[in-house]
């Protein structure tokens, strides 16, 4: 795990750290080509430079965000984002994670992305990648 991550996951409450590395041992065993490090003071999983998933802890619990999710046609991920594309879950238990729905979304992950690498450069503008 990278050591940046481990100190996150210990700042956490007990139920919290259970919560974040179940989140973290999926995440892991689906991207594994993914590069993970702290970013704006939480965990994200990048592809090729490109933000893909990561999480943090908000008043209504563990949140994990994907930042191309409004385009996965989900109806877990049912917290959208009003500026960009993002949508993300809650989660207060480690048992309300569903294995199976975070899996899916992940593989999700890597094929439906908006360009967040570039949109400093960009002045704002949004581009949809292209799947590799």
């Amino acid at each position: 795990m990278n050591s940046e991550i481990e100190e996150y996951q210990n700042r956490q409450t007990t139920n919290d750290k259970i919560i974040c590395n179940q989140l973290a041992q999926i995440i892991r065993s689906v991207l594994k080509e993914a590069e993970e490090k702290i970013w704006h003071a939480h965990p994200v999983w990048f592809l090729e430079g490109n933000p893909i998933v990561g999480y943090s802890k908000e008043k209504a619990g563990i949140r994990l965000m994907f930042w191309s999710g409004a385009d996965f046609d989900e109806s877990g991920l049912n917290v959208r984002g009003k500026k960009f594309k993002d949508a993300s879950i809650f989660y207060n238990q480690a048992s309300e994670i569903d294995e199976d729905d975070l899996t899916r979304w992940l593989q999700k992950a890597r094929e439906i992305q908006w360009d967040y690498q570039n949109i400093v450069k960009r002045k704002g503008v949004l581009l949809k990648r292209e799947a590799k």
